[in-house]
């Protein structure tokens, strides 16, 4: 198969996918009522319920979602053969991704916009409010920290990405100012999309000299290079987190969003104009031992949650349930963003897998010599440039087919992912204050939490706590590699990422299954995704301990063991309640 068919077909098969199963789900299964009053009409508070268009919040609610998710994970995955790889993403997406995305959406929609986890207690019950809460807090804490890095890792591998990135900072605040004054959308949006790539040219064309100046943070000594970006994004998510949502996140997501319809539109270009010959082993079940020693883990089940957002994710729950529903002004855009976004992420992780499985085999080294660099062995543990560098140079070399320049080409692609990873950093700081605040004050008045639990609950106190365990996880490998060396590590995370995010994603699923049963409508349709999810996730997360356990790395298998924990008592009690119901039922007759 080409990969010109590849791309072509897939385009197809999630156009098709929206305007049948997505419709099915929207007027058989969630029944969507344009005419509903949306959480955002009725609260309106201006910082985080803001009725708005529905182009803005696909914008914000897809660079949220999308990340480096989609790029990372099947970059990683192709090493067990692009067929698994593809196929996952594909049938994932439509079949599970885009049906936990556009439920979250509609049941938080529906009970004044609240997040999955603070519904689970009305749902089901209010302990597994407290266990789903606690798995949300986990889930966030280690996405701060892996996306923290990878931002960092690439503003190290790739310098001239760190002025456009912050560049884009200035420019979406006047986009915003400009929207709100009443502005066109159109000429404030070429104007911003404009400006953007200015830096980005401007940018590609310096000579990157030594490691200091205004490319690198101030060189000090303690920490390594990867620690001290990962402190200062640490510091401006902390920012721009607390900020209202119409201020920084929504204009600029809305940017990186015309970022990524260009970017993928260049790739798809790309392949059709070069039609690079795909160079990777079409199913490897078992890649050779890596060269630090490491065999390479088994592709059933560690294919599905090395591949998580592209396919199915559950930090997507959070930003359906938390961001998205409060910005939407009808429900009749629920389809659009909830389903639409989750399709077009995995269009994004189908064109990656062709730039790292075609698209690498164009540069200096060709063919399966280019593959093999990267690819003969298991390099899981190689570090995050070692699998973020296949994506940026293989989509690099596909743009340059067109005439763009290499310099140029790896610039666009590295601020590519590093803007991506700040929505999501920005978003999954948000949305960690509003957790710490419920599990801090649960639904009392802060006034009578307590000054310590008020402090807390506080906009900035939340995001206090957010910010600083985000990056002590980030940099949780010092005492084994030295502050100077510390997040070099970081994809040593990237596989109980994986775990608990598609633990969330199962969670987040029988939160929607037990609501539609409740409601009495076709439950068939998350449960099936559901059933699946746990199961290979409880899998993933055994294998995982175990390997944790072998390496004394006693916090990454602290976590895994509260995660299995979790997850089977939430179940118990979900599944004692669909029982009781149903039993009820059949009493009732």
């Amino acid at each position: 198969m080409t990969t010109v068919l590849i791309v072509i077909l897939s385009f197809v098969l999630y156009l098709v996918a929206y305007h049948t199963y997505g419709r099915y789900l929207a007027r058989r299964v969630f029944r969507i009522d344009p005419d509903a009053q949306t959480p955002a009409c009725m609260i309106d508070d201006g910082v985080d319920f803001v009725p708005s268009k529905r182009s803005l919040v696909f914008g914000h609610h897809f660079t949220s979602i999308a990340g480096t998710g989609p790029i990372v994970g099947p970059a990683i995955a192709v090493v067990w053969g692009w067929v698994p790889a593809l196929v996952w993403v594909l049938v994932g997406s439509i079949m599970m991704g885009a049906v936990h995305d556009f439920g979250s959406l509609v049941i938080s929609m529906r009970h004044r916009g609240r997040t999955i986890a603070d519904l689970s207690g009305s749902v089901v019950n209010p302990r597994v409010r407290m266990l789903f809460m606690i798995v949300v807090v986990i889930g966030l804490w280690i996405v701060l920290a892996i996306f923290g890095l990878v931002i960092a890792t690439i503003f190290k591998l790739y310098p001239t990405s760190v002025i456009p990135v912050f560049a884009q900072i200035p420019i979406a605040i006047g986009l915003g100012f400009w929207l709100r004054r009443g502005g066109s959308m159109l000429i404030g949006s070429l104007v911003a999309v404009g400006l953007m790539y200015a830096t980005i040219w401007w940018s590609s064309g310096l000579e990157i000299e030594g490691k200091h100046g205004i490319f690198y943070p101030v060189m000090l000594d303690y920490l390594s290079e990867i620690g001290w970006w990962t402190l200062i994004l640490m510091i401006y998510v902390f920012i721009a987190s607390v900020l209202p949502v119409h201020v920084l996140l929504q204009p600029r997501d809305f940017i990186n969003s015309w970022q990524l319809i260009i970017a993928m539109g260049l790739l798809v270009l790309g392949v059709l104009v070069a039609r690079p010959p795909i160079v990777a082993d079409a199913v490897r079940m078992v890649p050779e031992v890596s060269v630090n020693g490491n065999p390479a883990p088994p592709m059933l089940p560690f294919l599905f949650i090395t591949i998580a957002c592209g396919a199915v994710s559950g930090f997507h729950c959070l930003v359906s349930s938390g961001c998205s529903s409060r910005q939407l002004k009808t429900e009749g855009d629920a389809q659009y963003v909830g389903f639409g976004a989750m399709l077009t992420e995995g269009f994004l992780a189908t064109l990656v897998i062709v730039a790292c499985i075609a698209g690498i085999g164009m540069g200096t080294l060709d063919g399966e010599a280019a593959w093999l660099r990267y690819y003969q062995q298991w390099g899981g543990d190689a570090g995050l440039g070692a699998k973020l560098t296949p994506f940026i140079q293989g989509s690099a070399n596909m743009i340059g087919s067109i005439g763009i320049s290499e310099h140029f080409a790896i610039t666009l692609m590295g601020v590519f992912v590093a803007s991506f990873a700040a929505t999501t950093l920005d978003s999954a700081t948000r949305l960690q204050r509003y957790v710490i605040a419920e599990l801090a004050v649960g639904h009392e008045s802060t006034h009578k939490a307590g000054p310590i639990r008020s402090l807390i609950a506080n906009r900035y106190g939340a995001t206090t706590v957010a910010v600083v365990s985000g990056f002590l996880l980030a940099i949780s490998d010092a005492p084994v590699r030295g502050l100077e060396n510390a997040g070099l590590g970081g994809l040593t995370l990237w596989p109980i990422f994986g775990a608990t995010n598609q633990l969330l994603a199962a969670l987040a699923l029988l939160v929607v299954t037990v609501w539609l049963v409740k409601s009495k409508k076709p439950a068939w349709v998350s449960a099936v995704p559901m059933v699946f999810m746990l199961g290979i996730t409880s899998y993933a997360i055994v294998l995982l301990a175990k390997g944790f356990a072998d390496s004394s790395n006693a916090l990454l298998l602290g976590i895994s063991v509260l995660m299995l924990v979790l997850e089977i008592w939430i179940v118990i009690e979900a599944a004692g309640l669909v029982f009781s119901k149903k039993a009820e039922e059949k009493v009732s007759e």
